[in-house]
């Protein structure tokens, strides 16, 4: 005999498999736009229309392009920005300088990767308050993926180290920031590595 219920579980499935990949083909869609308009520019059509759906199936996933952008960076750099955080934490405890200017390296390569979408993320934090909290929520909660850096600190030293790794963060932001732009910042990968490892490897080297 047919079995309704099994047949309304698969039913299900694959409607929250649909909408899973419309979720995502969306994400995908505002990704690619953001990066070669940025963020103003982009209508919420537009991302729809890319995809083949309409104003109102965006409405059902996303609230509006801040939410579509909050999870881009929820998806692509959020785990890769603590994935840094954890590999700068182990490399710190090492005290090396060869290494910090590795991380610098890495961090640089990943940034090459990630710069068409800096005008948009910036544009967007200008023009939207919430994710403009957002964004500085997340910088703050940065140095609570590197505990083992913290924990070499004092406890009476920890609120200094914690606002060490906020500047060095907010630096690399404004950095990178700058340098996406062309004209702005001429400086090859290999002398950024350079100056940064120079500034900031004795700002953050923690003497047991």
């Amino acid at each position: 005999m047919p079995n309704p219920a099994g047949s309304d579980r698969a039913g299900r499935t694959l409607r929250d498999e649909q909408k899973s990949r419309t979720r995502a083909a969306l994400i995908d869609s505002a990704r690619a736009m953001f990066g070669r308009q940025g963020y103003a520019a982009v209508r919420v059509d537009d991302i729809a229309a890319a995809v083949g759906c309409s104003r109102a199936t965006f409405y059902l996933h996303f609230s509006g392009k801040p939410e579509v952008l909050r999870a881009l960076a929820d998806r692509t750099v959020v785990p890769k920005v603590l994935e840094l955080c954890a590999d700068l934490d182990r490399v710190l405890a090492t005290d090396s300088r060869d290494e910090f200017a590795g991380w610098v390296a890495r961090t640089v390569s990943w940034f090459d990767d990630f710069k068409d979408l800096l005008p948009a993320w910036n544009e967007a934090m200008a023009l939207d308050p919430g994710f403009r909290e957002i964004a500085h929520e997340g910088v703050r909660a940065l140095p609570d993926a590197m505990p083992t850096y913290l924990r070499r600190r004092p406890p009476q030293d920890r609120a200094e180290a914690r606002l060490r790794l906020e500047l060095f963060v907010a630096q690399l932001e404004r950095f990178f920031t700058r340098w996406a732009v062309p004209g702005v910042v001429e400086v090859s990968p290999e002398r950024a590595v350079e100056v940064l490892t120079d500034i900031w490897h004795p700002a953050l080297r923690m003497r047991s």
